[in-house]
């Protein structure tokens, strides 16, 4: 193995090491700190110097996302007026390994004056951060990554796991779903990914390729070939699906020389095809088309009638991928 390989890997396992540490100490304490965040009327002011910093800046911005409104404030400007921005409907997390870095200590006493919950991510339990928290959440871990020992590392990655936890539970506790995702996520793919639903994307109307399930293959290919998509769908008597024809199902039964022509359809459709709801969203039919292999699906209403077809182009023109 090449010294960079070896490198990396045991940076890896040393991070993964820290990980599995912090797993087994979780516990009452974190608990606490979720209940803390839960019950706050206002919003989350995450604070830190450093790297402690941006990895607050990434907790709060996963926070806010997620429905727990959250704020990142630098510690080293919190002195220079910035700490004006905490209320007392507030509660703060302050990020620091040892506990000692001085803008954070700085920022005790005014959090104190406030009345408003403190908690601390430290590595060090006996640190002037930690005995002045409310809840103390420790992410020490048995060794940093870096092999002098000087860069955090596996240290920052137990305090981003750790938030990343904080907030899973919050989202949970707050029952936020997709449609509450989407909204804070209205632009770019991942937008396009939560809000684009079948409806915006699906064929209706004359252009549907419906046909009785009885008709005969010979009128049914017309049907597939002036329709242009690649499916006919049968229906029975109430005008519910009884299967599916496809190209892909023609080329089979030329392959087979089958003599099929003046047979009904439902001889030779598929029956229980996969159907989609139009108001589910259309990454889902993504999905399902990956999944199976298929390009296009049957929107049916909850009677299983056909409302539409929803090919695998539109889906993807959309910017949902």
């Amino acid at each position: 193995m090449s010294p960079l390989l070896e490198r990396a890997r045991e940076t890896l396992k040393i991070e993964i090491s820290g990980l599995e540490g912090l797993i087994e100490r979780l516990g009452a304490e974190f608990e606490e700190a979720v209940n803390l965040l839960y019950a706050c009327q206002g919003k989350v002011i995450l604070a830190g110097m450093g790297k402690s910093g941006l990895i607050a800046q990434k907790i709060a911005s996963t926070l806010t996302s997620t429905g727990t409104p959250s704020l990142f404030l630098h510690a080293g400007e919190s002195s220079h007026g910035d700490l004006g921005i905490i209320t007392r409907q507030d509660v703060v997390i302050v990020f620091s390994y040892s506990g000692e870095t001085s803008e954070v200590v700085q920022m005790i006493g005014h959090i104190q004056a406030i009345g408003v919950p403190l908690i601390a991510m430290t590595g060090k339990p006996d640190s002037t951060l930690a005995q002045a928290a409310t809840v103390h959440l420790s992410v020490a871990v048995e060794k940093e990554a870096c092999p002098l020992g000087l860069a955090p590392t596996a240290s920052s990655t137990a305090t981003l796991a750790l938030g990343d936890a904080l907030a899973m539970c919050l989202l949970e506790l707050r029952q936020f779903r997709e449609d509450d995702f989407a909204l804070f996520h209205p632009g770019g793919s991942l937008g396009r990914k939560l809000t684009v639903r079948i409806n915006d994307v699906m064929l209706a109307g004359d252009t549907l390729p419906v046909v009785p399930e009885n008709m005969p293959m010979r009128e049914a290919l017309n049907v597939l070939s002036g329709k242009n998509l690649g499916i006919v769908v049968a229906v029975d008597q109430h005008e519910k699906i009884s299967g599916v024809f496809t190209t892909g199902d023609l080329m089979r039964l030329l392959e087979d020389e089958q003599s099929f022509l003046d047979k009904p359809l439902l001889e030779f459709a598929h029956p229980n095809p996969k159907t989609i709801a139009p108001e589910e969203l259309a990454a889902k039919a993504l999905h399902v088309m990956e999944t199976h292999s298929i390009t296009c699906l049957v929107v049916a209403d909850p009677e299983n009638r056909p409302i539409g077809i929803v090919q695998i182009y539109y889906i993807l023109r959309a910017g949902v991928y």
